[in-house]
Protein backbone atom coordinates (compact mmCIF):
# COMPACT_ATOMS: atom_id res chain seq x y z
CA UNK A 1 0.00 0.00 0.00
CA UNK A 2 1.12 3.95 -0.49
CA UNK A 3 0.85 6.32 1.89
CA UNK A 4 -1.70 8.03 0.00
CA UNK A 5 -3.93 4.89 0.24
CA UNK A 6 -3.35 4.41 3.68
CA UNK A 7 -4.46 8.08 4.02
CA UNK A 8 -7.59 7.36 1.99
CA UNK A 9 -8.71 4.19 4.63
CA UNK A 10 -7.92 6.01 7.61
CA UNK A 11 -10.64 8.19 9.17
CA UNK A 12 -11.64 9.64 12.39
CA UNK A 13 -13.18 6.16 14.35
CA UNK A 14 -16.29 6.51 16.42
CA UNK A 15 -16.74 3.92 18.54
CA UNK A 16 -13.48 1.22 19.18
CA UNK A 17 -13.93 -2.48 19.69
CA UNK A 18 -12.87 -2.92 23.37
CA UNK A 19 -11.98 -6.23 23.36
CA UNK A 20 -9.47 -5.72 20.68
CA UNK A 21 -5.85 -4.31 22.18
CA UNK A 22 -2.44 -3.52 19.50
CA UNK A 23 0.44 -5.46 19.65
CA UNK A 24 3.04 -3.64 21.84
CA UNK A 25 5.09 -3.77 18.63
CA UNK A 26 2.68 -2.04 15.93
CA UNK A 27 2.56 0.63 19.20
CA UNK A 28 6.63 0.60 19.44
CA UNK A 29 6.20 1.98 15.47
CA UNK A 30 3.67 4.33 15.82
CA UNK A 31 5.47 5.96 18.93
CA UNK A 32 9.09 5.66 16.89
CA UNK A 33 7.34 7.59 14.06
CA UNK A 34 6.48 10.39 16.71
CA UNK A 35 9.76 10.37 17.95
CA UNK A 36 11.58 10.84 14.43
CA UNK A 37 9.20 13.66 13.59
CA UNK A 38 11.16 17.06 12.28
CA UNK A 39 11.02 19.85 15.16
CA UNK A 40 12.17 23.43 14.82
CA UNK A 41 15.51 23.59 15.78
CA UNK A 42 15.92 19.90 16.63
CA UNK A 43 14.45 20.82 19.95
CA UNK A 44 11.85 18.19 20.08
CA UNK A 45 9.83 20.07 22.70
CA UNK A 46 7.24 17.99 23.88
CA UNK A 47 6.45 14.40 25.42
CA UNK A 48 3.98 11.55 24.38
CA UNK A 49 2.22 10.05 26.99
CA UNK A 50 1.28 6.68 26.43
CA UNK A 51 -2.18 5.71 28.71
CA UNK A 52 -3.65 2.15 28.77
CA UNK A 53 -4.76 1.60 32.84
CA UNK A 54 -7.79 1.53 32.62
CA UNK A 55 -8.31 4.01 35.93
CA UNK A 56 -6.33 6.61 34.43
CA UNK A 57 -8.55 6.52 31.41
CA UNK A 58 -11.53 6.76 33.33
CA UNK A 59 -10.39 9.21 35.46
CA UNK A 60 -9.33 11.28 32.17
CA UNK A 61 -13.01 10.64 30.17
CA UNK A 62 -14.43 12.83 32.79
CA UNK A 63 -13.21 16.07 30.63
CA UNK A 64 -13.15 14.56 27.42
CA UNK A 65 -16.26 15.24 24.79
CA UNK A 66 -15.87 11.60 23.43
CA UNK A 67 -15.59 9.74 26.57
CA UNK A 68 -16.27 6.28 25.11
CA UNK A 69 -13.44 6.13 22.67
CA UNK A 70 -11.52 7.20 25.63
CA UNK A 71 -12.57 4.33 27.43
CA UNK A 72 -12.67 1.89 24.67
CA UNK A 73 -9.68 2.61 22.85
CA UNK A 74 -6.61 -0.02 23.14
CA UNK A 75 -4.21 3.19 24.11
CA UNK A 76 -4.41 6.84 24.39
CA UNK A 77 -1.47 9.06 23.47
CA UNK A 78 -1.29 11.90 25.00
CA UNK A 79 1.29 14.82 23.08
CA UNK A 80 2.36 17.17 25.99
CA UNK A 81 4.76 19.93 25.39
CA UNK A 82 6.81 21.96 27.39
CA UNK A 83 5.42 25.12 29.19
CA UNK A 84 8.36 27.02 27.84
CA UNK A 85 11.57 26.83 26.60
CA UNK A 86 14.51 27.54 28.95
CA UNK A 87 18.36 27.51 28.51
CA UNK A 88 18.90 24.10 30.43
CA UNK A 89 16.31 22.46 27.88
CA UNK A 90 17.88 24.19 24.99
CA UNK A 91 21.46 23.46 26.33
CA UNK A 92 20.08 19.26 27.22
CA UNK A 93 19.38 18.69 23.63
CA UNK A 94 22.37 19.96 22.01
CA UNK A 95 24.86 18.16 24.54
CA UNK A 96 23.27 14.97 23.57
CA UNK A 97 23.67 16.07 19.73
CA UNK A 98 27.08 16.96 20.14
CA UNK A 99 27.98 13.54 22.15
CA UNK A 100 25.67 11.26 19.78
CA UNK A 101 27.51 12.72 16.94
CA UNK A 102 31.24 12.79 18.48
CA UNK A 103 32.05 16.39 18.84
CA UNK A 104 32.96 18.90 21.36
CA UNK A 105 29.93 20.10 23.55
CA UNK A 106 29.56 23.65 22.60
CA UNK A 107 30.14 23.17 19.01
CA UNK A 108 26.59 24.68 18.16
CA UNK A 109 26.89 27.09 20.80
CA UNK A 110 26.31 30.54 18.23
CA UNK A 111 23.43 28.97 17.24
CA UNK A 112 21.82 28.24 20.45
CA UNK A 113 22.99 31.74 22.21
CA UNK A 114 20.58 32.75 18.83
CA UNK A 115 17.29 30.80 19.64
CA UNK A 116 17.93 31.75 23.93
CA UNK A 117 17.72 35.55 22.23
CA UNK A 118 14.84 34.52 20.56
CA UNK A 119 12.67 32.23 23.20
CA UNK A 120 13.84 33.26 26.15
CA UNK A 121 12.52 36.84 26.45
CA UNK A 122 9.52 35.80 25.60
CA UNK A 123 6.11 35.13 27.34
CA UNK A 124 5.52 31.84 28.19
CA UNK A 125 1.88 31.77 26.43
CA UNK A 126 4.06 32.60 23.45
CA UNK A 127 6.42 30.16 24.11
CA UNK A 128 4.03 27.74 24.60
CA UNK A 129 2.15 28.42 21.43
CA UNK A 130 5.15 27.43 20.00
CA UNK A 131 5.89 23.95 21.75
CA UNK A 132 2.65 23.21 21.00
CA UNK A 133 2.80 23.54 17.50
CA UNK A 134 5.68 21.32 17.38
CA UNK A 135 3.66 18.30 18.35
CA UNK A 136 1.61 18.57 15.87
CA UNK A 137 4.16 17.46 13.29
CA UNK A 138 4.48 13.84 15.81
CA UNK A 139 0.72 13.35 15.79
CA UNK A 140 0.66 13.61 11.41
CA UNK A 141 2.95 10.97 11.66
CA UNK A 142 1.55 8.80 14.01
CA UNK A 143 -1.55 9.29 12.44
CA UNK A 144 -0.07 8.30 9.13
CA UNK A 145 2.27 5.19 11.00
CA UNK A 146 -1.21 3.84 12.22
CA UNK A 147 -3.03 3.56 9.18
CA UNK A 148 -0.03 1.92 7.29
CA UNK A 149 -0.69 -0.67 10.17
CA UNK A 150 -4.52 -0.71 9.48
CA UNK A 151 -4.91 0.40 13.35
CA UNK A 152 -7.95 3.27 13.91
CA UNK A 153 -7.37 5.73 15.58
CA UNK A 154 -8.91 9.49 16.52
CA UNK A 155 -7.38 12.67 17.08
CA UNK A 156 -9.09 14.70 19.45
CA UNK A 157 -9.01 18.07 20.48
CA UNK A 158 -11.98 17.77 22.88
CA UNK A 159 -11.00 17.58 26.35
CA UNK A 160 -10.42 19.66 29.13
CA UNK A 161 -6.53 20.44 28.99
CA UNK A 162 -6.24 21.30 32.39
CA UNK A 163 -8.68 18.36 33.31
CA UNK A 164 -5.90 16.01 31.52
CA UNK A 165 -2.95 18.41 33.07
CA UNK A 166 -4.18 17.40 36.81
CA UNK A 167 -4.98 14.01 36.15
CA UNK A 168 -1.50 12.83 34.66
CA UNK A 169 0.61 15.79 36.85
CA UNK A 170 1.54 16.99 34.34
CA UNK A 171 2.54 20.02 35.34
CA UNK A 172 5.83 18.51 38.37
CA UNK A 173 7.04 17.91 34.55
CA UNK A 174 6.87 20.91 33.28
CA UNK A 175 4.52 19.63 30.29
CA UNK A 176 0.96 21.09 29.14
CA UNK A 177 -1.72 18.89 26.91
CA UNK A 178 -1.80 19.80 23.43
CA UNK A 179 -4.10 16.93 21.82
CA UNK A 180 -4.55 13.47 22.26
CA UNK A 181 -4.58 10.22 20.11
CA UNK A 182 -6.76 7.89 20.72
CA UNK A 183 -5.55 3.99 18.89
CA UNK A 184 -7.05 0.52 18.33
CA UNK A 185 -9.92 -0.76 16.29
CA UNK A 186 -13.26 0.07 15.07
CA UNK A 187 -16.35 -1.39 15.94
CA UNK A 188 -18.03 -1.75 12.63
CA UNK A 189 -21.42 -1.55 14.49
CA UNK A 190 -21.39 1.46 15.96
CA UNK A 191 -18.72 3.44 13.90
CA UNK A 192 -21.06 5.37 11.96
CA UNK A 193 -18.29 7.79 9.98
CA UNK A 194 -16.48 4.27 8.40
CA UNK A 195 -18.91 3.64 5.64
CA UNK A 196 -19.34 7.23 4.66
CA UNK A 197 -17.39 8.87 2.14
CA UNK A 198 -14.58 10.57 2.92
CA UNK A 199 -14.93 14.10 1.78
CA UNK A 200 -11.80 16.74 1.36
CA UNK A 201 -11.59 20.20 -0.69
CA UNK A 202 -11.67 20.14 -4.23
CA UNK A 203 -8.07 19.64 -5.18
CA UNK A 204 -8.11 22.71 -7.45
CA UNK A 205 -9.59 25.31 -4.43
CA UNK A 206 -7.10 23.23 -1.56
CA UNK A 207 -4.14 24.20 -3.95
CA UNK A 208 -2.70 27.43 -4.98
CA UNK A 209 0.39 27.75 -7.04
CA UNK A 210 2.56 30.37 -7.97
CA UNK A 211 4.41 30.32 -11.41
Amino acid sequence: MSLLEDLQWRHATKAYDPTKKISEAHLDQILEAARLAPTSSGLQPFKVLVIENAEIRNKLAEGALNPECMRECSHVLVFAAWDRYTAERIDQVYDRTTDERELPRGRFSSYTDKIKGIYLPQEEELNFAHTARQTYLALGLALAQAAELRIDSTPAEGFDNQHVDEVLGLKDLGLKSVSLLYLGYRDPERDWLAAMKKVRTPKDEFIVTFK
